[in-house]
């Protein structure tokens, strides 16, 4: 499915915005669903993949829960679904997956913008498409750590920020007090534990906000059983 080019819609992510890390997009009045169901592609102009969407059928005109799904360093966005696969379908979750313009998230690299500009783009065409109650955000290490990111700055547009083995979270500035569920393997060789979520979990705390933090027994990943308790997690802001 191809895209709108980011150059359509100057007005509604401004070039200062987008440094900040801030999203335009808004779910607007419900909306009669006039996409695909199934697994979605959003193509460029040039036929470069921006974002993979799973769908879940029947699109009865009931809303989805959109989940914004960030692939780790060097991932796709075939990876970040499959994190969610598994639930999508129970629990009616609409799942969006963008591609990083580089091979990791531009705040690791150049700073906010290639990246809020696209994921900016790809919401849009989702909320014009399909029926959204509701909207949270989540990824896996490199996508963890800018999912906390995002999700902190846009906390007035995410309810819920789903962090599986982050690194650091670096928003520059906040807005809402979103839930955030923070999960992180015991023996992670490649983010250590101590320094990154035993750290990051009280400092997110004393700031307020309400986390629920899951510790398990393994590496850098992310256990279905995990996942499944992320899930049932989310039901009360649902």
């Amino acid at each position: 499915m191809p895209i709108t080019p980011e150059t359509a819609r100057p007005h509604e992510q401004p070039e200062e915005n987008s440094r900040h890390g801030r999203l335009s997009v808004r779910p607007g009045p419900p909306v009669a669903a006039t996409g695909r169901t199934g697994l979605v592609s959003f193509d460029a102009p040039d036929g470069e993949l921006v974002a993979q969407a799973y769908v879940p059928a029947p699109a009865d005109g009931c809303p989805y829960r959109l989940a914004l799904l960030l692939h780790g360093a060097g991932g796709s966005p075939r990876q970040a679904l499959e994190l969610m696969l598994p639930v999508a379908d129970d629990q009616r979750l609409l799942l969006v997956a963008p591609q990083s313009a580089a091979a990791t998230w531009d705040m690791i690299g150049v700073g906010f913008g290639p990246d809020v500009r696209r994921i900016d783009r790809v919401l849009q065409e989702i909320v014009t498409g399909y029926p959204i109650a509701g909207m949270l955000i989540g990824g896996f290490s490199d996508g963890a750590s800018y999912a906390l990111s995002i999700g902190l700055i846009n906390g007035d547009v995410f309810d819920a920020v789903l962090a599986f083995s982050p690194g650091f979270a670096a928003p520059l500035i906040t807005h809402g007090t979103p839930r955030v569920y923070i999960s992180h393997g015991t023996a992670d060789r490649v983010l250590p534990i101590d320094r990154c979520s035993r750290t990051l979990v009280p400092r997110l705390q004393t700031l307020g906000y309400d986390v629920t933090y899951d510790e398990f027994d393994g590496g850098h990943d992310v256990p279905e059983a995990t996942v499944r308790r992320a899930v049932a997690w989310l039901e009360p802001a649902a």
